[in-house]
């Protein structure tokens, strides 16, 4: 065993094949912490839904994987390693989680679109693009727990490169359709306390949704790269791209949810309302006003 100060030196370049700077955890946790306690409050305040705590958790379970970091800068073990890998690579995949469901109760929430195409009706976007995500974690999970040692690290890379490729590729459609209710006006969505009127309250809720969903796309863009290259790769061993395409890229999609924060648009008091009267809504354009009642009707009026 080779000792530089109170360094593992040999056990940090067998897993991390690059000293890791012992500055860069610290902060990072610090800052995730910090995001975490602002969404917890947010959150509170705005009386949500359970599903919006899921951005709180994250933040905390993200902040969680870079202590499981920092211990591994001055001792390097493989449960440490292991701890490293799955809370920093698993945690953001449930920000997607938090823009299929909110995508899912809007469809839900707005009775009077009728959808009638399947991959738009409510059950099917809260549970397919739910499962695919949980199966995509799962494989990534195995996988990465597999890349942890020297005989599992070839097969473990295939099954991550596969659980990230089927995230992709279920983003995309899931982009698709968060376009698709967008741009339809018989889509709406609840009126927050800040919001101007409801046609802001829906610019603020699909901005927030669809910059989240990009930037995980990108972050899952550099992990299929990282892993695609293999361990000991120029990315796998360049540190600078880890703490830039992951660590700030995650922080940047935690700042949009901060900024245009969607728990006064689900709270719980307004479900509840819901479930007994539907939502008086209203959609304001340029021309156009569409006034949506809860005994169904639909009344357009020219400005």
């Amino acid at each position: 065993m080779v000792f530089y100060g109170y360094y593992k030196l040999d056990d940090r370049i067998k897993y991390f094949t690059y000293m890791p700077a012992n500055v860069y955890p610290q902060v990072s946790l610090g800052v995730y912490f910090v995001v975490g306690i602002v969404l917890m409050y947010q959150t509170i305040r705005s009386k949500a839904q359970w599903w919006v705590y899921i951005l709180a958790v994250t933040a905390f379970t993200e902040s969680l994987g870079y202590i499981f970091r920092t211990v591994c800068v001055y001792d390097t073990t493989f449960a440490m390693y292991v701890l490293m890998t799955l809370f920093l690579l698993l945690p953001p995949n449930a920000l997607a989680l938090v823009n299929y469901k909110t995508i899912g109760k809007i469809i839900e929430d707005s009775v009077q679109a009728r959808p009638t195409k399947f991959w738009l009706r409510p059950r099917f976007v809260n549970w397919f693009y739910f499962a695919s995500d949980i199966f995509s974690i799962a494989m990534q999970g195995a996988g990465g727990g597999m890349m942890t040692t020297a005989k599992g690290r070839e097969p473990g890379k295939k099954i991550v490169l596969v659980g990230l490729t089927v995230q992709l590729f279920f983003f995309a459609c899931y982009l698709l359709t968060t376009v698709y209710v967008w741009r339809k006006p018989e889509y709406v969505v609840n009126q927050g306390p800040r919001d101007k009127n409801p046609a802001a309250a829906k610019r603020k809720v699909m901005v927030a949704i669809v910059l989240t969903t990009i930037i995980i796309y990108l972050r899952s863009i550099y992990r299929i790269a990282e892993f695609a290259d293999g361990y000991g790769g120029k990315i796998y061993s360049s540190e600078w791209a880890f703490y830039v395409f992951d660590t700030l890229l995650i922080f940047i999609a935690f700042l949009v949810y901060i900024v245009l924060f969607i728990g006064p648009n689900f709270s719980k008091v307004r479900a509840s309302q819901h479930k007994i009267y539907g939502y008086p809504q209203k959609m304001e354009s340029d021309d156009t006003t569409v006034h949506y009642s809860s005994s169904g009707l639909v009344h357009n009026q020219k400005q």
